[in-house]
């Protein structure tokens, strides 16, 4: 199983929290990130979403077929996003578009870092996988908008 987390691109400060929507170069940075999905990403794959109005723009730059999952929302637990990916036992891939420190703290765990939290800048990706016969995550890819 391969489980993909995108950090949401730049967002308006502000209130409400679900209410931020993308910058001008939020919008850039998730349309940078989107092409390289579209290029590696494969055919077969899940998408859930947070459903604040940030996460729900940065997945509009890939595409129109994800699954919002309020399970992933900011303050959610690492656990939250691993079961709503069904992880490691769906198989095939899923894309978790979501937030800080959730997402760091999943990656922490996969790394077997413990409890803590890894830091992952906005519009970043990183890419796990997990082979059948294995019980450990690989860190396959980590690359922030920056560097596409």
């Amino acid at each position: 199983m391969d489980l993909i987390m995108w950090r949401h691109a730049v967002a308006v400060d502000g209130a409400p929290d679900h209410a931020r929507e993308l910058t001008a170069k939020g919008h850039k940075q998730a349309a940078k990130t989107a092409a390289f999905l579209r290029q590696h990403l494969p055919d077969e794959h899940r998408i859930l979403a947070s459903p604040t109005a940030r996460t729900r723009q940065t997945v509009a730059a890939l595409t129109d077929h994800f699954t919002l999952a309020p399970t992933i929302a900011p303050g959610a637990s690492a656990q939250a996003v691993l079961h709503a990916a069904r992880w490691p036992d769906a198989g095939g891939t899923v894309l978790i578009v979501g937030h800080q420190p959730t997402l760091g703290e999943v990656a922490a765990q996969l790394l077997g870092c413990g409890s803590g939290s890894l830091s992952i800048k906005k519009g970043a990706l990183w890419w796990f996988s997990q082979r059948e016969d294995s019980s450990q995550a690989t860190l396959r890819l980590v690359i922030t908008p920056d560097f596409l």
